[in-house]
């Protein structure tokens, strides 16, 4: 007897003593035998081939995360299955990560031409950390938008397996902060440490990033620790895999020892600019550095910088990568020129690439002035032609269209956009209405500005009737509506909810018109210009004079804050509570 008190052999699980299940070890000799295959060996095959004679049939190989080798749940359902294919980095051609050049249009294109992976610019983490994550279903792509609303990245399913994002960072937390915002919308994370530019080493701020960090891109190269805590890190904190790209240090034995110590981290590859970072294009790519690496590391490296020396046509990739022992080849600036480098059977006439790019860009509404600047980089020497001084003077994505005689295809794709959108539109209208709360008052009106005096807006007038006769001050609830990003706002005043339904593209706008809504069931002045005698107006008048009274006697101007709470509306906002969007 077994420990268990069965027979050797014998087992009584899913059976009884009356009914018991015999288990017969399993022997391999003489045996014809199912083997395992990735998405094949699932049950159905397994039973047949036991049908037809098989001895012996194996299941599909399964990872440790419970799906099959190169199979992903991940978006998908048991019943919907999308299969996500862990990137593999060698042999493959890769689209560089470039500043203004790697959007969604330009990656879609490389795609298409033959790249197997592609990068996205450089995104720095603060930067993304403000945004918030927006299905377009209009356009069917993820939107990533700053609080400007501003898309700061934009993608699709179309390259959701084949998209490396990278990010500027010197800090851990908010690189792993980031990787996990975009982790379930890109196929791999990756870190810049080799962009030598001012707005990577130093990222100063401006009008979006109100404060700025250093450190980042090639800069980090002389801070080893720091690498090694922000891949570590990312390493760690997600699924995905994680990259990041280096420049070469003064000497290869340094540069060796970085990749080695980098490599300790557990990064799936490197890709290695073959450059100093004070070196630019017109230097020599140093091959053997790359080489060396490529020797001392067994994690893939991908040769980058050969756009200049090597990288005239397709065949001169497989040159690049043996002159370096590369895994893999990533192109900068020879697919930035032309795309169609990833082409197997040669370059495609720039006007196909080019009007290629940009169906892209308008169906997938790409900023007209990255377009133009995508498209510049493109025709170089041909700036200069007829052609080339129309498209530096073009002011819109229409008038690209039009000088590339496509003005017909842009029509039809933003006619297109339009239908979509008011299908959908109605569509959320009716959901809406389902789920519309009977004791909000509404009406269908907007703010316009030019109704009213300077500086005087209903929300002021409505905050001091609510003063006036002793209630709370209102409070506003504005939601954002994830389809088209326009805002609805409910205001409450003594226990009554009002809004418009109308909705607005800011969230001022849609406060203002719920306000509009309240004072005007109340029956309370609004301050419009048509009103006649506005005695808010007066009361800013006294409040100026008062100032200069006290200045010219050299008293403190400041104005005390309750008093400014009945001129700025501002001041109202600041208490109000927002729903969560």
């Amino acid at each position: 007897m077994t420990p268990h008190g069965s027979a050797p052999g014998l087992s009584l699980s899913g059976g009884t003593a009356t009914g018991m299940t015999v288990n017969t070890p399993l022997c391999f000799r003489g045996k014809k035998i199912l083997a395992p295959m990735v998405r094949v060996g699932t049950l159905p095959m397994r039973l047949l081939a036991l049908d037809y004679g098989a001895d012996i049939v194996y299941c599909e190989g399964m990872t440790p995360h419970g799906s099959a080798p190169g199979l992903s749940l991940s978006g998908g359902t048991a019943t919907g299955m999308t299969v996500n294919t862990p990137l593999c980095f060698r042999g493959k051609k890769i689209l560089a990560p470039m500043v203004r050049v790697g959007t969604l249009p330009m990656r879609l294109l490389a795609l298409d031409y033959g790249a197997d992976i592609v990068y996205c610019e450089e995104l720095i983490d603060i930067k993304m950390l403000q945004c918030k994550r927006v299905v377009n279903e209009v356009l069917e792509t993820v939107d990533f938008v700053a609080p400007n609303e501003r898309v700061v990245f934009r993608t699709c399913e179309r390259e959701r397996e084949r998209v490396v994002f990278q990010m500027g960072s010197a800090d851990a937390e908010r690189a792993l902060a980031v990787a996990k915002l975009v982790e379930s919308d890109v196929a791999g994370i990756d870190i810049n440490m080799g962009c030598p530019k001012e707005y990577s080493t130093k990222a100063m701020g401006d009008s979006f990033c109100l404060f700025s960090q250093g450190g980042m891109g090639a800069a980090l190269l002389s801070d080893p620790d720091k690498i090694e805590s922000i891949l570590t890190t990312l390493v760690k904190g997600i699924c995905k895999p994680v990259t990041c790209k280096i420049r070469i240090l003064p000497s290869v034995e340094d540069t060796v020892n970085l990749v080695k110590r980098i490599e300790k981290t557990g990064i799936a590859a490197i890709a290695v600019h073959g450059r100093k970072k004070e070196e630019r294009p017109q230097h020599p790519v140093h091959c053997d550095v790359i080489k060396a690496i490529s020797e001392a590391v067994s994690i893939p490296v991908i040769a980058n910088g050969g756009s200049h020396d090597f990288i005239k046509e397709y065949a001169d990739i497989e040159t690049f990568e043996k002159a370096t022992a590369a895994s893999s080849v990533m192109i900068a600036r020879a697919a930035m020129w032309n795309p169609s480098i990833f082409r197997k059977d040669g370059f495609c006439p720039l006007k196909d690439v080019m009007q290629d790019y940009i169906k892209y860009a308008v169906r997938y509404d790409n900023h007209y002035t990255n377009t133009k600047y995508c498209l510049c980089q493109m025709l170089r020497e041909q700036l200069e032609t007829n052609q080339g001084k129309k498209l530096h003077a073009a002011q819109s994505t229409q008038e690209i269209c039009e000088v590339f005689e496509m003005g017909d295809f842009y029509e039809e794709i933003t006619a297109n956009f339009e239908a979509k959108k008011t299908s959908l539109e109605n569509k959320t209208q009716d959901e809406d209405d389902q789920m519309e709360d009977p004791d909000v008052i509404k009406m269908a009106v907007r703010f316009d500005k030019r109704e009213y005096p300077p500086q005087i807006t209903p929300k002021m007038y409505l905050l001091e009737w609510c003063r006036k006769e002793k209630h709370p001050q209102p409070v506003y609830e504005t939601v954002q509506r994830p389809l088209d990003r326009l805002f609805c706002s409910v205001v409450t005043v003594a226990e009554q909810k009002y809004r418009s339904t109308l909705w607005d593209k800011s969230k001022k706008l849609a406060e203002q018109a719920a306000a509009i809504v309240c004072l005007r069931t109340l029956g309370v002045p609004e301050g419009k210009l048509c009103e006649g005698e506005n005695h808010l107006i007066n009361k800013r008048k006294r409040g100026d004079q008062e100032r200069l009274i006290s200045r010219d006697h050299g008293e403190d101007p400041a104005e005390p804050s309750h008093k400014k709470a009945n001129f700025i509306e501002e001041t109202s906002d600041m208490n109000v509570p927002k729903m969560p969007r």
